[in-house]
């Protein structure tokens, strides 16, 4: 249909009384590749909102806070470009950033996994755009002047992971961590190593590359090694990497984060718990959050964390989240 007959009808469904309905387009994806300098050009009145994080596109974790970027965009009606390297690089992030910060939208939401980023993110910060951290960065996010931090306290999460663990009759325990140096995770094994060690027992951190195929056999060796009894894996991958090289021996298995694969672990009983810091939230409440101070001045109290976790999942309650999962919401 022509431009000016599309726009003839509009004008007498207008005059009509007729309803016209317009959404801004959803989040647009990228993993790295270089956006223009200058301002992005946006429909007036919109809110637009950048995000960049350091989980690759291909990992179903971050699958989940996209998920819940997406949802809130499309709810909120707000512009969003979603940004993050393909392979982990504190650099790259970096880089990502400041091209985020040059297109000046009007909010930043970011991970900071380690203080590498924090320049990139105080730049940002000066530049007067308002941030918001999520998942990592619980530890650093008031120093950069990031408005909250939404995501799970990751020192309580490894603290109490761990005295499931110690309840479970766990006094040797191996941290197993996919990415040492990043600041989450660190403090993650740092709580489990405070409830072994209140538990009377001990704890050791062993790193791995998450999907490599000779992870399974390396977290075996370390059990074996070190006569541990338990173990507690900073992802669902290694999670489930555990549960396979562990099959048949008396060692308790914690993960965190979910996945179908998970949750039909946990209803088999081959793993004992998952933690769950709420991914879904972590992405959907943020966009949600500055969009409300870009339209209305209105904003959760300022350098808090907004908690998403940790929650516990066990054999009993699985079923329940199978298909939240399988729809990238749990």
């Amino acid at each position: 249909m022509p431009v000016k007959r599309v726009l003839a009808l509009a004008l007498l469904l207008a005059g009509c009384g007729g309803k016209s309905v317009v959404r801004e387009p959803g989040v647009k994806i990228a993993s790295g590749t270089p956006v223009a300098t200058r301002e992005a050009p946006r429909p007036e009145g919109s809110v637009r909102i950048a995000v960049v994080t350091h989980g690759p596109a291909s990992s179903k974790f971050w699958a989940i806070i996209r998920n819940g970027v997406e949802a809130a965009s499309r709810t909120l009606d707000v512009l969003v470009d979603y940004r993050a390297p393909d392979v982990y690089s504190a650099q790259r992030m970096s880089e990502l950033i400041d091209e985020a910060v040059a297109s000046r939208p009007d909010g930043l939401v970011v991970s900071v996994p380690e203080p590498a980023v924090a320049p990139a993110i105080r730049r940002a910060v000066e530049a007067g755009v308002p941030v918001v951290s999520i998942n990592s960065g619980a530890s650093l996010y008031k120093k950069l002047g990031v408005l909250a931090h939404v995501g799970q306290l990751e020192d309580r999460a490894g603290l109490e992971a761990g005295r499931r663990l110690a309840k479970l009759g766990v006094r040797r325990a191996l941290c197993v961590n996919q990415q040492i140096g990043n600041t989450g995770l660190d403090a993650r094994c740092a709580g489990l190593a405070r409830a072994m060690r209140a538990a009377g027992g001990s704890s050791r951190v062993v790193g791995v590359t998450d999907d490599a195929p000779g992870t399974p056999r390396r977290i075996a060796e370390a059990v074996a090694k070190d006569g541990a009894t338990g173990v507690l894996c900073m992802n669902s991958v290694t999670g489930l990497a555990a549960a396979e090289a562990l099959r048949g021996r008396r060692v308790e298995i914690g993960t965190f984060d979910l996945g179908p694969d998970v949750l039909r672990a946990l209803e088999a009983g081959r793993i004992a718990f998952a933690v769950d810091q709420q991914p879904y939230l972590q992405g959907y409440l943020p966009i949600e959050m500055l969009a409300q101070r870009v339209r209305y001045g209105l904003f959760p109290a300022e350098g808090d964390v907004v908690a998403t976790g940790p929650h516990f999942v066990t054999e009993a309650d699985a079923p329940k989240a199978m298909e939240l999962s399988r729809r990238s919401i749990r």
